[in-house]
């Protein structure tokens, strides 16, 4: 594992150029499934290309497809095509509503850090390329705890974490980021974890379900977390994921949609204020085919 980690950082080294800037890597995640999450990915690039961000997403739910069945597209070809079939980065990219980009990850991530230097060259130099055509790439990871979420965790300098005022949901979101602080690469120091309160009746229920994890969480990981915000339950987002059109296109005055264009905007924000290294796709998954940082 060192040399192939010694063999990618030389890669990385010649493939880097001052000219391209990376992209903001966003990672949505949540404890359980059924939270959401997916849905939250899709409505916030919808809102990020309102913006004249150009947004690409990585479905990562391996196996479950949501963001295409979401869209109601049907990719040709995935990352697996890429790493094993000789496909492009752009041979790979989904064009779905309002130019929202998607690479549907199949299987194709596992096993990547055995691969061999040709392959991971070629790799590289495709994955450089989504660097420059994105603005921001959001990752939707499975739901729950897997060492494949943990692995897109522990490599992403942004974590969104969407949880709802299910008890279980909240138990789950608290078992994920345990997890995750007790994994041995993880760097909290590096990482902002926002916290994405979802189905709520208003303001006060998902503030106070914030407090409800935060106090857990601050009392036995000792892992700072903040509170991006809240989404509320909304029939009419509801008709949006069975007609597979979504809310924040179909009807931009719900509240739904309203509440993800201020999540949006916030999440602009915060990166104008408090400006961090964008690490790029490049970075993030080198971390996934090395196990390093």
């Amino acid at each position: 594992m060192a040399d192939q980690a010694e063999k990618l950082r030389n890669i990385i080294k010649a493939q880097s150029r001052p000219r391209r800037q990376a992209a903001r890597v966003i990672t949505v995640t949540s404890g359980k499934g059924g939270v959401g999450k997916s849905n939250t990915a899709i409505n916030l690039a919808i809102q990020f290309r309102k913006m004249d961000q150009k947004v690409i997403i990585l479905d990562a739910d391996f196996g479950l497809a949501n963001i295409e069945i979401m869209f109601g597209t049907v990719p040709k070809y995935n990352l697996y095509d890429l790493i094993y079939q000789g496909k492009n980065i752009r041979d790979i990219i989904t064009w779905g509503p309002m130019d929202v980009g998607f690479i549907s990850g199949g299987s194709g991530i596992v096993g990547m850090a055995n691969l061999s230097q040709d392959y991971l060259n070629y790799i590289i130099q495709n994955l450089v390329e989504l660097d420059s055509m994105a603005d921001v790439i959001i990752v939707d990871t499975g739901a729950g705890i897997s060492n494949a979420v943990l692995e897109f965790l522990v490599a992403s300098n942004e974590i969104l974490l969407v949880t709802t005022p299910e008890p279980t949901s909240i138990t789950d979101s608290y078992s994920l980021l345990k997890a995750l602080n007790r994994h041995s690469r993880f760097k909290p120091e590096y990482t902002s974890i926002n916290v994405l309160a979802n189905k709520v009746k208003n303001e006060e229920e998902g503030s106070m379900l914030y407090h409800k994890l935060n106090t857990v969480v601050s009392r036995y990981l000792k892992l700072p977390i903040e509170y991006l915000g809240y989404i509320p339950q909304d029939e009419q987002l509801s008709r949006a994921v069975m007609q597979q059109t979504p809310i924040s296109i179909q009807n931009t005055s719900a509240r739904s949609a309203l509440a993800y264009g201020g999540i949006a905007r916030k999440l602009m924000n915060v990166e104008e204020e408090s400006p961090k290294v964008k690490h790029g796709m490049m970075a993030f998954f080198s971390h996934i085919m090395t196990g390093r940082r």
